[in-house]
């Protein structure tokens, strides 16, 4: 037991140190190196984003810095309009802040990016798909809704349906492993997410408990579309080096083309760190766990139904083409035995009780964040961007790198 918790408080310490193992790894190998996807990932974690979350406001940026956005659908829109009361969250490009709508007194997350540091790394086409992901969410019960986007001359700003139930891998630290029914509970509207995203041919990529956020009644809600892919047919496929090393499916680490069933790989790693506490190949030596995800059979404890047992088996199959959805994507997911309590009609229409209820009393109470994140002061340059620093199309940028970032919402998709 004390092994166990060692190895599991290791395992907390290195992911919230993030990928620096990871990185020393890949940066030791200079053929790696080269290829253009992994320049991507080692810029994901560098020195810089310590100083991207720095407090102190960041200087405006140069008449050559500014981004022609394009005409914005909510002109109106603008910081000022926000009180911004927390910090709940961070990335490589920005913060995530709870913020009161100075109006209507709706309590939102409002995800600030700095454009600078996104044209830095060249993620924008990443930006915009995540904006584009969102927009198509609006219908589905366990993903984060998109209110508007706007823009400042130098940062991009979502505002999100405000979700304070608090993060699947903060629950899964607290709590180390879930029982069966709660673990079935959550996979299953996970599942049902990805189903959707799928049925839009749209590759989430990037599911892990960080990613999964539990709502005020207890539902899961996916969140972060960052790495999703757009516009994967049934059997189409992808080659993008991307994701988290815990959760990478062995196409992936082989660099080899992959499908959709890279997110049903996922789903049997989330699945198993429910049921175990750990994910399925994990090891602090990072070259190890990559060793195991490609080489070392799948080790199941007989603390699970047998029914589990078939599911963990069927989803983490190396050969993606022999994996659980490789024929019938989610259709196979839905209709496994382990998933024969669960009503899909009543799950989709949240009619069934969740097995955790979070007590949150209202917008204010944070205890389910980190304090690593609720802690930290709120940047004075978040929300006091002067009014005039809004972007129009009268500023000039060849590269035009944000043209359509901006979004509000027909009075329609209220209806």
């Amino acid at each position: 037991m004390k092994e166990k918790t060692t190895t599991l408080t290791s395992f907390m310490k290195q992911r919230r140190m993030g990928l620096n193992d990871f990185i020393q790894r890949l940066a030791t190998n200079s053929y790696a190196c080269k290829h253009p996807e992994v320049q991507s990932i080692l810029n994901l974690s560098t020195p810089q984003d310590a100083e991207l979350m720095n407090t102190n406001p960041s200087p405006p940026p140069s008449p050559s810095q500014q981004i022609n956005l394009g005409p914005s659908s909510n002109p109106s829109a603008k910081p000022s309009d926000f009180h911004f009361l927390k910090v709940i969250g961070k990335g490589s490009f920005g913060k995530v802040l709870l913020a009161r709508h100075r109006a209507d007194d709706e309590f939102y997350a409002v995800k600030v990016l700095q454009k600078k540091a996104i044209l830095k790394k060249k993620e924008e086409k990443h930006i915009m798909s995540e904006r584009n992901v969102l927009l198509k969410n609006v219908k589905h019960p366990f993903l984060v809704g998109l209110h508007y986007s706007f823009q400042t001359a130098d940062k991009l700003y979502f505002v999100l349906d405000y979700i304070n139930g608090g993060e699947l891998f903060y629950h899964l630290q607290r709590e180390r492993c879930f029982l069966e029914p709660r673990a079935r509970f959550y996979a299953a509207e996970i599942a049902s997410a990805l189903g959707y995203l799928h049925s839009l041919n749209i590759v989430y990529r990037d599911l892990k408990p960080e990613n999964i956020l539990l709502d005020s009644q207890g539902h899961i809600i996916l969140t972060d579309f960052g790495l999703c892919k757009e516009n994967i047919e049934l059997n189409g496929t992808t080659s993008t080096f991307c994701g988290t090393p815990e959760y990478l499916a062995p196409e992936v680490l082989h660099k080899q083309p992959y499908d959709r069933t890279v997110d049903w790989w996922c789903l049997g790693a989330v699945l198993y760190e429910m049921l175990y506490g750990l994910p399925p190949f994990y090891s602090r030596n990072t070259a190890e766990m990559y060793d195991n995800i490609l080489n070392k059979p799948l080790q199941l404890k007989p603390n699970i139904s047998n029914a589990a047992r078939h599911m963990l088996e069927g989803l983490l199959q190396k050969d993606r083409t022999k994996r659980l959805g490789c024929t019938e994507d989610f259709i196979e997911i839905k209709n496994h035995i382990f998933f024969s309590p669960i009503n899909w009609d009543d799950l989709n229409a949240k009619k069934i009780t969740p097995p955790f209820n979070p007590n949150v009393t209202g917008p204010n109470d944070l205890r389910h964040f980190d304090p690593e994140f609720t802690d930290e002061p709120v940047p004075s340059s978040i929300g006091c961007s002067p009014d005039s620093a809004l972007v129009t199309a009268s500023i000039k940028d060849a590269a035009g790198a944000f043209v359509g970032f901006s979004y509000a919402p027909s009075m329609d998709s209220y209806l």
